[in-house]
């Protein structure tokens, strides 16, 4: 069989919204207007830290697909103002936002038990407004949100090949220039994390086999799988890694931006960024070919996402193994993509019609496991009830 990105087709039923007139779709998607509909009309479950819980209308996979957003909407109405990151969440919300995770890859781990018939991943993508602010559609609304999305194995290797030379396939090895220029400092400003639970995987295990994706990125395997994924010391490692990732961002734009500049304030990891980064003489050159690049180019200037945009995530490969990967979102688009799913939507209310119930049942039965747990309050909408 042949290796490469796999594009599959997804029907959504088409969604009874007008977009107010000036406005773009993706401008309105974003809006706390849209907000108050994904409650009211895909609304699964939610609580007192505002973590809402909904079925993905227009979704990733028909077999299982859904987010969890901390939905700020409404208390926190500067856009950005908003927590956009792990990092950034109070402390008691990223308590019960790592419990609902958890929860949810332990039900996707026992209804989808073998990786050879599905692949399973969970994750959240950076929601920062990090393009250029003049492009059109730049999101007026930025809300941290997980995926939790399962793939049927079989669909996915009868799908046609996708175009391997698709920008919106993050392919760490060609397009990120983390990958591209600096893979080993890299690797070795990673290699100072503090990680127990986590192991490096090296690239052949970290792969789908079906796909080659993802492709030079930093990988670690999850040692215990799910026992780990139980611990609040996992949940700790987990954030290492998020940490290490916004560290280098910063420090590297920073001084693409100007010349010898000082230590980023924010940074988690002062003494690791000065002695592998600040002193380090090819980490410098790269950042001095990008900003004599920006000072040349205004295209490319005005490409550079100069703020942290990233996609971190866990997954499961045919091996069985649970993998963790962060990729620098420079160019790819939806968090598939990242393992090599182009999920191409169709309107299609019939095809939807035909899956929705068995979809639905599924994230009832998880909605019900997070009840128990004392992590939320149920949503009735005109399509379910709250039972």
């Amino acid at each position: 069989m042949q290796i490469g990105p796999r594009e599959i087709i997804t029907p959504f039923r088409p969604i009874p919204l007008e977009v107010p007139e000036g406005m773009k779709p993706n401008e309105f998607f974003n809006s706390a207007e849209n907000l108050k509909d994904l409650v009211n009309n895909n609304g699964l479950l939610d609580n007192p830290e505002h973590l809402l819980l909904y079925r993905k209308a227009l979704g990733h996979s028909t077999e299982f697909d859904t987010s969890i957003i901390y939905n700020t909407s409404q208390c926190i109405l500067n856009p950005l103002g908003r927590p956009v990151r792990r990092t950034q969440l109070p402390v008691s919300v990223k308590n019960t936002w790592n419990r609902m995770n958890q929860i949810l890859l332990e039900y996707m781990l026992e209804r989808y038990p073998d990786p050879e018939q599905h692949l399973l991943l969970a994750g959240e993508a950076s929601l920062d407004a990090t393009w250029p602010l003049t492009a059109p559609g730049v999101p007026s609304i930025r809300m941290l949100h997980n995926h939790f999305i399962s793939f049927d194995m079989q669909a996915l290797r009868k799908a046609q090949l996708a175009d391997s030379n698709n920008p919106n396939l993050t392919d760490g090895g060609q397009h990120s220039l983390f990958q591209s220029y600096m893979h080993d400092i890299y690797q070795e400003f990673f290699a100072g994390l503090d990680l127990k639970l986590l192991q490096v995987a090296d690239t052949g295990t970290a792969k789908i086999d079906l796909t080659g994706y993802p492709q030079g990125l930093p990988s670690w395997e999850i040692i215990e799988g799910i026992d780990s994924i139980k611990q609040v010391r996992f949940w700790i490692e987990y954030d290492q890694i998020l940490k290490g990732f916004l560290d280098f961002y910063r420090t590297f734009f920073s001084q693409v931006s100007t010349r010898n500049a000082p230590l980023p304030s924010d940074v988690f990891f002062p003494e690791q960024v000065e002695n592998t980064l600040l002193h380090n003489n090819e980490f410098l050159k790269i950042a001095k070919m990008v900003r004599e690049r920006c000072i040349a180019d205004a295209r490319y200037a005005n490409s550079i996402r100069w703020q942290p945009a990233f996609k971190q995530i866990i997954y499961r490969n045919e091996a069985g193994q649970l993998i963790i990967t962060i990729s620098q979102n420079s160019i790819g688009n939806a968090i598939t993509e990242l393992l090599g799913v182009v999920v191409k939507r169709v309107p299609d209310e019939k095809a939807y019609a035909k899956i929705e119930p068995a979809l639905l049942e599924r994230l009832f039965e998880v909605r019900r496991r997070l009840v128990t747990a004392d992590l939320g309050t149920p949503i009735a909408t005109p399509y379910w009830n709250k039972e």
